[in-house]
Protein backbone atom coordinates (compact mmCIF):
# COMPACT_ATOMS: atom_id res chain seq x y z
CA UNK A 1 0.00 0.00 0.00
CA UNK A 2 2.78 2.42 0.95
CA UNK A 3 4.56 1.74 -2.33
CA UNK A 4 1.40 2.52 -4.33
CA UNK A 5 0.91 5.81 -2.51
CA UNK A 6 4.53 6.69 -3.13
CA UNK A 7 4.22 6.01 -6.86
CA UNK A 8 1.03 8.09 -7.04
CA UNK A 9 2.65 10.98 -5.20
CA UNK A 10 5.67 10.79 -7.50
CA UNK A 11 3.43 10.80 -10.60
CA UNK A 12 1.47 13.81 -9.33
CA UNK A 13 4.71 15.64 -8.59
CA UNK A 14 6.03 14.94 -12.07
CA UNK A 15 2.75 16.13 -13.59
CA UNK A 16 2.91 19.36 -11.60
CA UNK A 17 6.50 19.95 -12.63
CA UNK A 18 5.61 19.27 -16.26
CA UNK A 19 2.68 21.70 -16.07
CA UNK A 20 4.90 24.35 -14.49
CA UNK A 21 7.47 23.95 -17.26
CA UNK A 22 4.75 24.12 -19.91
CA UNK A 23 3.14 27.34 -18.66
CA UNK A 24 6.54 28.99 -18.17
CA UNK A 25 7.74 28.20 -21.70
CA UNK A 26 4.60 27.60 -23.83
CA UNK A 27 6.73 25.38 -26.12
CA UNK A 28 4.11 24.77 -28.81
CA UNK A 29 2.76 28.36 -28.94
CA UNK A 30 -0.86 27.23 -28.66
CA UNK A 31 -1.85 29.72 -25.95
CA UNK A 32 -3.97 32.85 -26.57
CA UNK A 33 -0.98 35.07 -25.71
CA UNK A 34 1.63 33.19 -27.79
CA UNK A 35 1.76 36.00 -30.36
CA UNK A 36 2.17 38.70 -27.69
CA UNK A 37 5.67 38.27 -26.23
CA UNK A 38 5.40 41.49 -24.22
CA UNK A 39 2.08 40.55 -22.65
CA UNK A 40 1.86 41.45 -18.98
CA UNK A 41 -0.97 40.91 -16.52
CA UNK A 42 -1.76 43.67 -14.04
CA UNK A 43 -3.25 43.43 -10.60
CA UNK A 44 -6.75 44.89 -10.42
CA UNK A 45 -7.53 46.66 -7.16
CA UNK A 46 -11.08 45.44 -6.81
CA UNK A 47 -13.24 46.60 -3.93
CA UNK A 48 -13.66 43.71 -1.47
CA UNK A 49 -16.05 40.99 -2.64
CA UNK A 50 -18.20 41.65 0.45
CA UNK A 51 -18.96 45.17 -0.83
CA UNK A 52 -20.41 43.91 -4.10
CA UNK A 53 -24.07 44.94 -4.55
CA UNK A 54 -26.29 41.87 -4.41
CA UNK A 55 -29.49 43.42 -5.82
CA UNK A 56 -30.81 41.77 -8.99
CA UNK A 57 -33.59 42.25 -11.49
CA UNK A 58 -35.45 39.01 -10.86
CA UNK A 59 -37.98 39.89 -13.58
CA UNK A 60 -35.28 40.22 -16.24
CA UNK A 61 -37.03 43.33 -17.52
CA UNK A 62 -34.57 43.94 -20.35
CA UNK A 63 -36.11 40.92 -22.06
CA UNK A 64 -39.12 43.20 -22.74
CA UNK A 65 -36.95 45.56 -24.82
CA UNK A 66 -37.75 46.31 -28.46
CA UNK A 67 -35.05 45.39 -30.95
CA UNK A 68 -34.58 48.17 -33.52
CA UNK A 69 -32.64 48.35 -36.79
CA UNK A 70 -31.65 44.68 -36.78
CA UNK A 71 -28.63 44.15 -39.09
CA UNK A 72 -28.83 47.79 -40.23
CA UNK A 73 -26.15 48.98 -37.80
CA UNK A 74 -23.18 46.84 -36.78
CA UNK A 75 -21.73 47.46 -33.32
CA UNK A 76 -23.48 50.77 -32.43
CA UNK A 77 -21.64 51.48 -29.16
CA UNK A 78 -22.74 55.07 -28.51
CA UNK A 79 -25.97 56.94 -29.30
CA UNK A 80 -26.51 60.67 -29.62
CA UNK A 81 -29.33 63.03 -30.60
CA UNK A 82 -28.55 66.44 -32.10
CA UNK A 83 -29.69 69.80 -30.60
CA UNK A 84 -32.90 69.62 -32.67
CA UNK A 85 -33.70 66.19 -31.24
CA UNK A 86 -33.01 64.39 -34.50
CA UNK A 87 -31.37 60.98 -34.60
CA UNK A 88 -30.07 58.79 -33.24
CA UNK A 89 -26.54 59.14 -34.53
CA UNK A 90 -24.18 56.23 -33.90
CA UNK A 91 -20.69 55.02 -34.75
CA UNK A 92 -20.49 51.61 -36.42
CA UNK A 93 -17.87 48.93 -36.97
CA UNK A 94 -16.77 50.09 -40.44
CA UNK A 95 -15.66 53.50 -39.14
CA UNK A 96 -18.64 55.65 -40.09
CA UNK A 97 -21.02 57.73 -37.98
CA UNK A 98 -24.55 57.01 -39.19
CA UNK A 99 -27.69 59.15 -38.88
CA UNK A 100 -31.30 57.97 -38.68
CA UNK A 101 -33.61 60.55 -40.31
CA UNK A 102 -36.80 58.83 -39.26
CA UNK A 103 -37.03 56.69 -42.37
CA UNK A 104 -33.55 55.40 -43.23
CA UNK A 105 -29.89 55.39 -42.24
CA UNK A 106 -27.35 57.53 -44.06
CA UNK A 107 -23.68 58.30 -43.52
CA UNK A 108 -23.14 61.50 -41.56
CA UNK A 109 -19.39 61.48 -40.92
CA UNK A 110 -16.23 59.38 -40.78
CA UNK A 111 -13.05 59.63 -38.73
CA UNK A 112 -10.29 58.27 -40.97
CA UNK A 113 -8.60 60.45 -43.63
CA UNK A 114 -7.35 57.22 -45.21
CA UNK A 115 -10.74 55.60 -45.56
CA UNK A 116 -10.97 53.11 -48.44
CA UNK A 117 -14.32 51.97 -49.75
CA UNK A 118 -12.82 48.57 -50.53
CA UNK A 119 -11.20 47.97 -47.14
CA UNK A 120 -13.89 49.71 -45.10
CA UNK A 121 -17.05 48.37 -46.67
CA UNK A 122 -19.71 47.32 -44.13
CA UNK A 123 -19.41 43.73 -42.97
CA UNK A 124 -22.16 41.24 -42.01
CA UNK A 125 -21.29 41.28 -38.27
CA UNK A 126 -19.92 43.73 -35.68
CA UNK A 127 -16.60 41.84 -35.76
CA UNK A 128 -16.15 41.78 -39.56
CA UNK A 129 -14.06 44.97 -39.76
CA UNK A 130 -11.68 44.41 -36.85
CA UNK A 131 -8.58 43.74 -38.97
CA UNK A 132 -8.96 47.08 -40.77
CA UNK A 133 -10.08 49.25 -37.86
CA UNK A 134 -6.69 50.95 -37.67
CA UNK A 135 -7.24 52.15 -41.24
CA UNK A 136 -10.98 52.77 -41.22
CA UNK A 137 -11.30 54.04 -37.65
CA UNK A 138 -13.62 52.87 -34.90
CA UNK A 139 -15.84 55.66 -33.51
CA UNK A 140 -16.98 54.86 -29.98
CA UNK A 141 -18.20 57.67 -27.71
CA UNK A 142 -20.33 60.44 -29.28
CA UNK A 143 -21.52 63.74 -27.79
CA UNK A 144 -23.10 66.84 -29.32
CA UNK A 145 -22.20 70.31 -28.16
CA UNK A 146 -25.76 71.59 -27.79
CA UNK A 147 -24.63 75.20 -28.26
CA UNK A 148 -22.84 74.79 -31.60
CA UNK A 149 -24.26 71.56 -33.03
CA UNK A 150 -20.74 70.14 -33.37
CA UNK A 151 -20.40 66.40 -32.82
CA UNK A 152 -17.40 65.28 -30.76
CA UNK A 153 -16.14 61.76 -31.38
CA UNK A 154 -13.90 59.43 -29.38
CA UNK A 155 -12.27 57.11 -31.91
CA UNK A 156 -10.30 54.13 -30.61
CA UNK A 157 -7.52 54.69 -33.15
CA UNK A 158 -7.66 58.38 -34.11
CA UNK A 159 -8.23 59.97 -30.71
CA UNK A 160 -10.58 62.87 -30.03
CA UNK A 161 -12.19 64.44 -33.12
CA UNK A 162 -14.96 66.89 -34.00
CA UNK A 163 -17.21 67.35 -37.01
CA UNK A 164 -19.57 70.24 -37.76
CA UNK A 165 -23.36 70.08 -38.19
CA UNK A 166 -22.93 69.32 -41.90
CA UNK A 167 -20.92 66.15 -41.26
CA UNK A 168 -18.11 64.81 -43.45
CA UNK A 169 -14.52 64.06 -42.48
CA UNK A 170 -13.97 64.74 -38.77
CA UNK A 171 -11.06 66.92 -37.65
CA UNK A 172 -8.60 65.41 -35.20
CA UNK A 173 -8.18 67.47 -32.04
CA UNK A 174 -6.05 65.27 -29.77
CA UNK A 175 -3.94 62.21 -30.55
CA UNK A 176 -1.45 62.42 -27.66
CA UNK A 177 -1.17 63.92 -24.19
CA UNK A 178 2.17 65.21 -22.87
CA UNK A 179 3.93 63.42 -25.70
CA UNK A 180 2.28 60.06 -24.93
CA UNK A 181 0.10 58.72 -27.79
CA UNK A 182 -3.48 57.85 -26.96
CA UNK A 183 -3.92 54.08 -27.00
CA UNK A 184 -7.68 53.53 -26.97
CA UNK A 185 -9.86 56.65 -26.87
CA UNK A 186 -13.16 55.40 -25.54
CA UNK A 187 -15.66 58.05 -24.45
CA UNK A 188 -16.16 61.73 -23.71
CA UNK A 189 -18.37 64.32 -22.08
CA UNK A 190 -18.86 68.05 -22.55
CA UNK A 191 -19.22 70.68 -19.84
CA UNK A 192 -22.48 72.40 -20.80
CA UNK A 193 -21.49 75.69 -19.15
CA UNK A 194 -17.92 76.11 -20.35
CA UNK A 195 -17.79 73.83 -23.39
CA UNK A 196 -14.78 71.93 -22.04
CA UNK A 197 -14.46 68.41 -23.47
CA UNK A 198 -13.37 65.61 -21.15
CA UNK A 199 -12.41 62.29 -22.68
CA UNK A 200 -11.11 58.91 -21.56
CA UNK A 201 -8.24 56.80 -22.87
CA UNK A 202 -8.68 53.23 -21.67
CA UNK A 203 -5.71 51.51 -20.04
CA UNK A 204 -4.69 48.22 -18.46
CA UNK A 205 -4.97 49.69 -14.95
CA UNK A 206 -8.55 49.85 -13.80
CA UNK A 207 -11.01 49.09 -11.03
CA UNK A 208 -14.58 47.85 -10.86
CA UNK A 209 -15.96 51.02 -9.32
CA UNK A 210 -17.45 54.27 -10.51
CA UNK A 211 -15.09 57.11 -9.63
CA UNK A 212 -15.84 60.79 -9.16
CA UNK A 213 -13.28 63.50 -9.91
CA UNK A 214 -13.98 66.89 -8.34
CA UNK A 215 -13.46 69.85 -10.67
CA UNK A 216 -14.37 72.64 -8.25
CA UNK A 217 -15.17 73.31 -4.62
CA UNK A 218 -13.13 72.35 -1.55
CA UNK A 219 -12.39 68.87 -3.01
CA UNK A 220 -11.23 70.18 -6.42
CA UNK A 221 -8.52 68.03 -7.95
CA UNK A 222 -9.32 64.96 -5.85
CA UNK A 223 -10.91 61.66 -6.82
CA UNK A 224 -13.06 59.31 -4.77
CA UNK A 225 -15.19 56.21 -5.24
CA UNK A 226 -18.73 57.21 -6.18
CA UNK A 227 -20.17 53.69 -6.23
CA UNK A 228 -19.05 50.05 -6.13
CA UNK A 229 -20.40 48.32 -9.23
CA UNK A 230 -21.85 44.81 -9.48
CA UNK A 231 -20.13 44.21 -12.82
CA UNK A 232 -17.66 45.32 -15.47
CA UNK A 233 -18.58 48.85 -16.64
CA UNK A 234 -18.53 50.49 -20.04
CA UNK A 235 -20.07 53.92 -20.65
CA UNK A 236 -21.82 56.23 -18.19
CA UNK A 237 -24.62 58.66 -19.04
CA UNK A 238 -26.76 61.05 -16.98
CA UNK A 239 -30.48 61.77 -17.30
CA UNK A 240 -32.34 65.05 -16.75
CA UNK A 241 -32.57 64.35 -13.01
CA UNK A 242 -28.82 64.11 -12.67
CA UNK A 243 -28.97 60.35 -12.14
CA UNK A 244 -26.30 58.10 -13.64
CA UNK A 245 -26.95 55.15 -15.93
CA UNK A 246 -24.04 52.71 -16.10
CA UNK A 247 -23.90 50.01 -18.78
CA UNK A 248 -22.27 46.83 -17.48
CA UNK A 249 -20.65 44.37 -19.85
CA UNK A 250 -21.52 41.58 -17.41
CA UNK A 251 -21.76 40.89 -13.70
CA UNK A 252 -18.64 40.16 -11.70
CA UNK A 253 -17.96 36.56 -10.70
CA UNK A 254 -15.51 34.90 -8.30
CA UNK A 255 -13.34 33.60 -11.13
CA UNK A 256 -12.64 37.03 -12.65
CA UNK A 257 -12.38 38.58 -9.18
CA UNK A 258 -9.76 36.06 -8.03
CA UNK A 259 -7.66 36.25 -11.20
CA UNK A 260 -7.78 40.03 -11.05
CA UNK A 261 -6.06 39.93 -7.68
CA UNK A 262 -3.36 37.48 -8.80
CA UNK A 263 -1.89 38.51 -12.18
CA UNK A 264 0.78 35.79 -12.10
CA UNK A 265 -1.85 33.09 -11.90
CA UNK A 266 -3.83 34.79 -14.67
CA UNK A 267 -0.77 34.77 -16.94
CA UNK A 268 -0.14 31.09 -16.18
CA UNK A 269 -3.72 30.18 -17.09
CA UNK A 270 -3.50 32.21 -20.30
CA UNK A 271 -0.43 30.19 -21.30
CA UNK A 272 -2.45 26.98 -21.33
CA UNK A 273 -3.63 25.71 -24.76
CA UNK A 274 -7.20 26.83 -24.15
CA UNK A 275 -8.97 28.83 -26.91
CA UNK A 276 -9.54 32.52 -26.20
CA UNK A 277 -13.31 32.00 -26.44
CA UNK A 278 -13.34 29.84 -23.32
CA UNK A 279 -11.15 32.22 -21.34
CA UNK A 280 -13.59 35.00 -22.24
CA UNK A 281 -16.66 32.95 -21.29
CA UNK A 282 -15.11 32.14 -17.92
CA UNK A 283 -14.47 35.85 -17.31
CA UNK A 284 -18.09 36.82 -18.01
CA UNK A 285 -19.71 33.97 -16.12
CA UNK A 286 -20.41 31.60 -18.98
CA UNK A 287 -22.56 33.72 -21.28
CA UNK A 288 -23.19 37.30 -22.40
CA UNK A 289 -25.83 38.99 -20.26
CA UNK A 290 -26.73 42.67 -20.25
CA UNK A 291 -27.00 44.75 -17.07
CA UNK A 292 -27.95 48.41 -16.57
CA UNK A 293 -27.53 50.14 -13.22
CA UNK A 294 -28.90 53.54 -12.18
CA UNK A 295 -27.41 55.62 -9.37
CA UNK A 296 -28.67 58.75 -7.67
CA UNK A 297 -26.61 61.98 -7.75
CA UNK A 298 -25.30 60.89 -4.34
CA UNK A 299 -24.18 57.45 -5.49
CA UNK A 300 -27.09 55.44 -4.09
CA UNK A 301 -28.19 52.41 -6.11
CA UNK A 302 -31.63 53.24 -7.54
CA UNK A 303 -32.43 50.54 -10.08
CA UNK A 304 -31.04 47.48 -11.87
CA UNK A 305 -32.30 46.21 -15.21
CA UNK A 306 -30.93 43.04 -16.74
CA UNK A 307 -31.34 40.11 -19.03
CA UNK A 308 -29.43 37.55 -16.99
CA UNK A 309 -30.18 34.82 -19.53
CA UNK A 310 -29.04 36.85 -22.53
CA UNK A 311 -32.22 35.99 -24.40
CA UNK A 312 -32.95 39.42 -25.90
CA UNK A 313 -30.22 41.87 -24.84
CA UNK A 314 -26.91 40.06 -24.58
CA UNK A 315 -24.64 43.09 -24.20
CA UNK A 316 -24.91 46.84 -23.59
CA UNK A 317 -22.16 49.43 -24.07
CA UNK A 318 -24.23 52.54 -23.39
CA UNK A 319 -27.72 53.61 -22.39
CA UNK A 320 -29.31 56.97 -23.23
CA UNK A 321 -32.49 57.96 -21.40
CA UNK A 322 -34.77 59.99 -23.64
CA UNK A 323 -38.49 60.84 -23.32
CA UNK A 324 -39.00 58.13 -20.73
CA UNK A 325 -37.32 55.42 -22.78
CA UNK A 326 -33.90 53.82 -22.58
CA UNK A 327 -31.98 53.61 -25.85
CA UNK A 328 -29.24 50.96 -25.75
CA UNK A 329 -26.26 50.37 -27.99
CA UNK A 330 -23.58 47.70 -27.95
CA UNK A 331 -20.25 47.28 -29.70
CA UNK A 332 -21.02 43.56 -29.90
CA UNK A 333 -24.56 43.62 -31.29
CA UNK A 334 -26.00 44.23 -34.80
CA UNK A 335 -28.88 46.38 -33.54
CA UNK A 336 -30.07 48.96 -31.04
CA UNK A 337 -32.68 48.30 -28.39
CA UNK A 338 -35.27 50.43 -26.60
CA UNK A 339 -36.80 49.76 -23.20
Amino acid sequence: MTGGVGITTYAVALAMIGLAIYVSTDPFHYSPIADFPNFKSHRIDFPPWSQLPVAKDHENRLQRSEIKFLNQVQGPESLAFDPQGKGPYTGVADGRIMFWDGQQWSEFAHTSPNRSEELCKPGPTPMSNIKNEHICGRPLGLRFDKRTGDLYIADAYFGLLVVGPEGGLATRLVSEVDGVPLRFTNDLDIDKEQGIVYFTDSSSVYQRSLKRHWLKGPKAGTTDIFAVLPGHPDNVRTNEKGEFWVALHCRRNLYSHFLGLYPGLRTAILKLPIPTKYHYLAQIGGRLHAVLVKYSPDGELVEILEDSEGKVIRAVSEVEERDGKLWMGSVLMPFMAVY
